[in-house]
């Protein structure tokens, strides 16, 4: 191997790239394979399409809804089937689906898509049934079908590609989906025996909308004015207020009241509470514009005053692999609802805009408003007392000009070269008392991304790979019950269960404080990384530092290397003495002769990329003054030029730096041998290629997100370095 000359200081060149670093790139610290965790699986042979997840945590069984089955199984072990219930189609109706065109051996099928708790011992369960919806309930004691065979249409997609989303409030369904065969009808309705509802029929109400998500959210008792609780739904839809070659689409949240009863004359057995607003989540200081939502999280939690909504959004001309996630809060929605300002279609041609701000009088009662004392004591009781007058503007006016902005105005995190598809979201507390949102966000190639916002900044914890296939992760599921937290995931091909953390795999306790983990601390009496939510004893005694300073840890574990340039610094104590930054080489006269790896060590850095993509190692040892690196390749010398950097340290050993860049089309081994005439140290690693297609963008965009998760991740340990130095300076 031939060694370049010193160059200038490491820190120098990684500032260069750092600064022109890609602003929406933060890496997972740690990335997990597959293979590596093992997760606990449930697939059940000939089965596809796990699409639909429901937990009862009470009865400690996770529901899954799949194509043509429905399985209860054991929450805290998914491979533990405990019963299962078949509803297949019949020749007959296959034949009849095959004959408008549809395929017989796939679409033809019965897709379980609506899953929801009826009473405590009974499902209610819609399929799409050969593009004949219908809906039955299933018995949880003997686990079978009633056989009610009720008509599907408006609770349950017709095609098992439409899009569509489901709640239960109150034993009556409301639900967002398609009312025909063709999807042509959009429809957002309530199936009650007593009170059905449903949208108009009018592109101003819903205009070719994808539905995401749906949930009820009750009325505060605090809130004081005797409302009603609320049912929002969320879904991306053609913009009506601008016209363009292309359509546009926007994010929407839209709300109707639990209360409604539809109009007496006008707006009869439709919604007069829909009301619909657009969704920001945007980046306002680079003009980047995420439009297309995939998947809403509602967190509730016992320190939150109000329900915070999580949005997954990606950009509708998505060509570069772009994802964001925005948080609001509930009362930033309800703003624009009950004060917020209405939208009219334009009557004058301006330009591409169709619909334009309404300033005119407002009737009262409000248009959409739900029934609360306020109404009550002017004789409205009911949607059916209200005037003509309140129906038709919203009839007419179903949506808001005011849009519903993002906490901070701005994403919680931006994350490029991925496609996120849901997301579910954990609030836990930290040792030092501090709460955070822990997002948990599944990707379009089977992994799982777990991030934590900290110091204004977004930290990917890890990556799991969750199926194999690198398959997408069509839903997720939390459960934050005690004891028990998991994350529950479906795809096409089986269902996964993976726990919120994985403490126990971080080996020593800078690593464990350096993952900055809210459900990791360090056990200096186990030494072990331990799971907080799984201890029992008191918590005093753990190490955990969501900063990453990594000081704390017990002596004895290897501290951080100070950055090139520093030799002249120096301890005033002796350098036997334990408080001494640098790592002893061990006892005797000839300590200072031998040579000592210090970490992160080659294994603790990358373990896979992607194919033709760049990628990093470093290297660093100390040792005597001829001590120096020998890297290798599949056993055999690098021939390419590596630099190194070599830098005297006070007591005559010599601190040695080096670092290699490379690409692959295959997996590899590397080496790197620290050598000198007192003897030889190596650290190994094995670097897999995880896919075989990469474009230029993605390389350069890779390269610069490493880089930068590498100055991330050296800054910290400076950090904890200096403050070891400055402690040591303070005792002498």
């Amino acid at each position: 191997m031939r060694m370049c000359a010193p160059v200038g200081g490491l820190l120098t060149a990684l500032a260069v790239v750092f600064g022109t670093a890609v602003a929406f790139a933060p890496i997972p610290r740690i990335t997990w394979e597959h293979r590596e965790v093992q997760l606990v699986q449930f697939h059940e042979p000939g089965i596809f399409n796990y699409s639909a997840l429901l937990l009862s945590e009470d009865k400690d069984t996770l529901y899954v809804g799949a194509r043509e089955a429905v399985f209860a199984l054991n929450a805290h072990n998914i491979s533990k089937k405990q019963h299962e219930a078949y509803w297949k189609v019949s020749e007959d109706k296959k034949a009849k689906c095959a004959e408008k065109g549809k395929s017989k051996q796939t679409e033809c099928l019965n897709y379980i898509r609506v899953l929801q708790p009826l009473s405590a011992s009974a499902l209610y369960v819609c399929g799409t049934n050969a593009f004949q919806p219908a809906c039955d309930h299933l018995n949880l004691t003997s686990f079978k079908f009633l056989g009610k065979n009720e008509d599907g249409k408006g609770r349950c997609p017709f095609d098992p590609a439409q899009s569509y989303t489901s709640v239960m409030v109150d034993g009556e369904l409301y639900s967002g989906t398609s009312y025909n065969f063709l999807g042509s009808e959009p429809i957002i309705s309530r199936n009650s025996s007593h009170s059905p509802l449903r949208t108009e029929y009018a592109i101003p109400w819903l205009n070719e909308p994808s539905f995401v998500f749906a949930d009820v959210i009750g009325e505060s008792p605090e809130g004081g004015d005797g409302g009603d609780d609320k049912v929002y739904f969320f879904f991306t839809e053609v913009s009506v207020e601008y016209e363009f070659v292309f359509k546009l689409m926007i994010p929407r949240v839209a709300r109707v009241c639990k209360g409604d009863q539809g109009g007496l004359r006008t707006l009869q057995k439709k919604w007069t509470s829909f009301l619909k607003a657009r969704l920001i989540c945007s980046r306002p200081d680079s003009n980047l514009v995420f439009n297309v939502l995939r998947d809403i999280f509602v967190l509730r939690s016992p320190g939150l005053k109000e329900p915070m909504f999580y949005g997954v959004f990606t950009p509708q001309l998505n060509n570069v692999g772009l994802s964001a996630v925005c948080a609001y809060n509930l009362s930033t929605a309800e703003a624009v609802f009950s004060r917020g300002k209405y939208m009219q279609s334009a009557t004058v041609e301006q330009s591409h805009t169709k619909w334009v701000r309404y300033n005119g009088a407002v009737p009262t009662p409000r248009p959409g408003a739900c029934i609360n004392r306020e109404a009550r004591a002017a004789n409205f009781s009911s949607s059916l007392n209200l005037p003509d007058k309140t129906l038709q503007f919203v009839k007419d006016h179903p949506l808001m000009d005011d849009s519903v902005t993002p906490i901070d105005n701005r994403p919680r995190l931006i994350k490029s070269d991925v496609n996120y598809t849901q997301i579910v979201v954990d609030r836990t507390r930290a040792l030092d008392g501090t709460v955070h949102d822990v997002m948990f966000v599944s990707t379009d190639r089977g992994a799982l991304h777990k991030a934590i916002s900290l110091e204004n900044n977004v930290h990917i914890i890890e990556e799991t790979q969750l199926f194999q296939d690198f398959e997408p992760v069509q839903t997720l599921l939390l459960s934050s019950k005690k004891g028990g937290r998991f994350v529950y995931a479906g795809s096409n091909s089986g269902v996964v269960q993976a726990p919120v953390a994985f403490c126990g795999k971080h080996g020593t306790c800078e690593d464990c404080v350096l993952a900055r983990d809210p459900y990791c601390a360090w056990s200096p009496a186990a030494a072990a990384c331990v799971a907080v939510y799984q201890t029992d004893g008191p918590s005093r005694s753990l190490i955990q530092e969501m900063s990453g300073d990594a000081s704390a840890c017990p002596a004895s574990s290897p501290l951080p290397f100070p950055p090139p340039g520093s030799s002249s610094l120096s301890c005033l104590v002796p350098l036997s003495s334990p408080r001494s930054p640098w790592p002893a080489s061990g006892p005797g006269p000839d300590s200072r002769l031998q040579v000592t790896l210090l970490p992160p060590f080659l294994s603790d850095q990358a373990q896979h990329v992607h194919a033709l993509g760049t990628f990093h190692l470093f290297c660093h040892a100390t040792g005597p003054a001829d001590v120096h690196f020998l890297w290798e390749k599949n056993g055999r010398e690098l021939e390419v030029c590596v630099p190194a950097q070599t830098h005297a340290l006070p007591d005559g050993r010599a601190h040695v730096l080096s670092w290699l860049r490379d690409a692959l089309r295959e997996s590899a081994e590397y080496r790197c041998s620290a050598l000198a005439t007192a003897g030889n140290k190596t650290s190994k690693v094995r670097v897999i290629v995880t896919r075989l297609e990469a474009t230029q963008q993605e390389r350069w965009t890779r390269e610069l997100a490493t880089w930068r998760a590498v100055v991330g991740e050296h800054d910290r340990m400076m950090h904890s370095w200096r403050k070891e130095w400055e402690r040591c300076n303070q005792d002498t």
